[in-house]
C-alpha cells in the first residue's frame, strides 16, 4: 500500500533510543571479548520473567535489538508491508526450533569444557554469535522491508508469548498487564493511523475487545499508537484502569453517531490543492448535526478506514453536508479523495461527532481563530451565530495563512461581515509582501486584542494551535476558556 505506513516517532525514552549500543557491543566487541555474551543470559531471564506478567512489554520498551531497528535503522528502512511469510506462526515456531537446536547443541559442546579456563569464553561466544546473527539478519530485513520484521518471528518474542500464555493461564496477568486501551469505542475515528504507525503492523482500531483493549499477543506495548492517535483516546492501561477510564470518559458530542450512506452530489475545486465535497444523505435521509461538529468519510473498505473532516456547511435541511479537503503531499487519505472520488459515487459516513468547537451560546463574546484548512468548521459556526438572536453579541474571526492565495471562503466571511454588525473578520498573512492587509501570525493579532470575557475556539495546523496556546499562557487569559482542534 503506497504511502500507507508512516514514519512516526517510535523512540520515547533514553533506553529505547540508546539500548542498541548494547547489541553492537555484544555482537561485535564480543568477537574479541566473548564473555560479554554471558550478559545475554540475564537479558533472557529478565524478558521471560517480565512477559509472565506483561506480555511482550520488553520488546517495545527495553529490547536492545528493538532499539537498533527503531532508533538506528528506521530512517533508512523502506518501511513497507511486512511479507506475510514472516508473520506466519508456523514459520515462527520452525525458526524457534532451529534457533533452539543451534543454542542447545552449542551448550552441549561447551559443557565438555566445564572447569577449564576457556569454558566461560566459549559459553559467552554462543550468545555473541546469536546476537551477531540477529543484528545482521534482523538489520537487513529492517532495511529492505520494515524495521520490526524480525520481531514477528523472533525466538525471544516467542519465548515471551509462551511465558505470557502461562501467566494468563494462572491468572496473574490481569492485575499487571498493560494493554492498548480505547477510552470509548464511539470516540474512535476509525482512521487507521494506529495501524499505519504500529511497528508490528497490527490493526488496533478494528480489534478492540468488549473491555476496550487489544488482546493481540503480538502487541509489544510500545505506545506508538497512543502517541499518534489523532483522537487522543488511546492509553496503555491495565484492565482495572481501562474500566475506570471508560466509566469516567464523557461521550458528549458522540451520542448521535450513526452510519450514513450518501452519494456525492457535488465536488467543487476551491484552489489547486483544496476541494469541497458535498454528500447527500440516502440512508437515513435526515441527519441533524451541530455547527462545529465533524464527520468521518470512508476512504477504503478493506481494511475499513475513515478520515475525519470538519463539517463546512450549515445545517439548513439536514439532508446533506459538505467537507473541505486539502491535498497533503503523499497524503494517503487526501490522495484517495482527490484521485478516486467522483460525483455520483456512493460513500459511507460515520457521525456526526465532536463537541470541542460547538459554541457555548450563553457567552456574549466569542473569538474564533483559524489557520489554513482549519477555517472550514467556522463557516456553519459563524452563520449560525449571526442568525442567532440570543446572547452572543460580539463574534470575531481571525484567519491566518502563509500566502494570500491560500485563503479559502474569504469572500463568504466578508459577506458575513457586511451582513451582520456583530461579526468582524480579520484575515492575516504571514509571508507575502504583496498583501495589503494585516501581516504576521494570528498570535500577533491576538496580542493586540482585549480577550476579557470572551471564549476562544480555535482550529488549524498543530504548530499554529501550539504557538497560540503558548502565547495565551503568557497572558492572563484562562485556559478553561479555550476550545480547540488541530486541523
Amino acid at each position: 500500500m503506497e504511502n500507507f505506513f508512516i514514519r512516526a516517532e517510535r523512540v520515547f525514552t533514553p533506553i529505547r533510543k540508546y539500548a542498541f549500543i548494547y547489541t553492537l557491543l555484544v555482537a561485535f566487541a564480543g568477537l574479541w571479548f566473548p564473555r560479554l555474551g554471558l550478559t545475554v543470559l540475564l537479558v533472557i531471564l529478565s524478558l521471560v520473567a517480565l512477559s509472565f506478567f506483561k506480555g511482550r512489554y520488553w520488546c517495545g520498551n527495553f529490547c536492545a535489538h528493538g532499539s537498533l531497528f527503531d532508533s538506528a535503522l528506521f530512517r533508512w528502512s523502506r518501511n513497507i508491508k511486512i511479507p506475510e511469510f514472516f508473520k506466519s506462526p508456523i514459520f515462527a515456531w520452525l525458526f524457534l526450533a532451529y534457533f533452539s537446536y543451534n543454542i542447545g547443541t552449542g551448550l552441549i559442546r561447551v559443557s565438555d569444557l566445564w572447569g577449564t579456563p576457556i569454558f566461560y569464553d566459549r559459553l559467552g561466544f554462543i550468545f555473541v554469535r546469536s546476537y551477531l546473527m540477529v543484528t545482521i539478519v534482523g538489520g537487513t530485513l529492517a532495511l529492505i522491508t520494515s524495521p520490526r520484521t524480525w520481531c514477528n518471528f523472533c525466538p525471544m518474542g516467542m519465548m515471551q508469548k509462551g511465558s505470557y500464555w502461562l501467566g494468563k493461564t494462572l491468572g496473574v496477568t490481569k492485575k499487571f498487564d498493560q494493554k492498548i486501551t480505547v477510552a470509548n469505542q464511539d470516540m474512535c475515528h476509525t482512521c487507521g493511523k494506529c495501524s499505519r504507525v504500529c511497528p508490528m503492523q497490527l490493526t488496533p482500531y478494528v480489534d478492540f475487545s468488549d473491555e476496550n483493549q487489544i488482546d493481540d499477543s503480538n502487541c509489544i506495548r510500545c505506545s506508538t499508537c497512543v502517541e499518534n492517535c489523532p483522537a487522543g483516546v488511546l492509553t496503555l492501561s491495565t484492565a482495572a484502569e481501562a474500566k475506570e477510564i471508560h466509566d469516567k470518559t464523557s461521550v458528549e458530542g458522540y451520542e448521535e453517531r450513526k452510519h450514513i450512506i450518501t452519494t456525492i452530489s457535488a465536488i467543487k475545486e476551491l484552489n489547486t490543492d483544496v476541494k469541497e465535497f458535498t454528500f447527500s444523505f440516502k440512508i437515513p435521509e435526515i441527519v441533524s448535526y451541530q455547527p462545529g461538529q465533524f464527520i468521518l468519510v470512508r476512504i477504503q473498505e478493506h481494511p475499513e478506514m475513515y478520515r475525519a473532516f470538519s463539517i463546512s456547511s450549515y445545517n439548513k435541511n439536514s439532508q446533506s453536508l459538505s467537507v473541505t479537503v486539502k491535498r497533503v503531499p503523499k497524503g494517503y487519505g487526501s490522495d484517495i479523495l482527490f484521485d478516486t472520488f467522483k460525483e455520483g459515487d456512493v460513500i459511507h459516513l460515520e457521525g456526526p461527532m465532536g463537541h470541542e468547537l460547538v459554541v457555548d451560546k450563553s457567552q456574549e463574546k466569542v473569538l474564533l481563530v483559524a489557520g489554513g484548512i482549519g477555517i472550514t468548521p467556522f463557516i456553519p459556526i459563524v452563520e449560525d451565530l449571526i442568525n442567532d438572536p440570543q446572547n452572543v453579541k460580539d463574534i470575531a474571526l481571525i484567519y491566518g495563512v502563509n500566502k494570500e492565495e491560500e485563503f479559502i471562503y474569504r469572500d463568504l466571511f466578508e459577506k458575513f461581515e457586511q451582513k451582520s454588525s456583530k461579526f468582524t473578520f480579520t484575515p492575516v498573512v504571514a509571508f507575502d509582501d504583496q498583501w495589503k492587509g494585516e501581516k504576521g501570525f494570528v498570535t500577533d493579532v491576538l496580542s493586540q486584542m482585549n480577550l476579557n470575557d470572551s471564549k476562544l475556539y480555535m482550529c488549524g495546523p498543530k504548530p499554529m494551535t501550539d504557538a497560540t496556546l503558548r502565547s495565551l499562557e503568557k497572558s492572563d487569559y484562562h485556559r478553561e476558556n479555550i476550545y480547540y482542534e488541530s486541523a
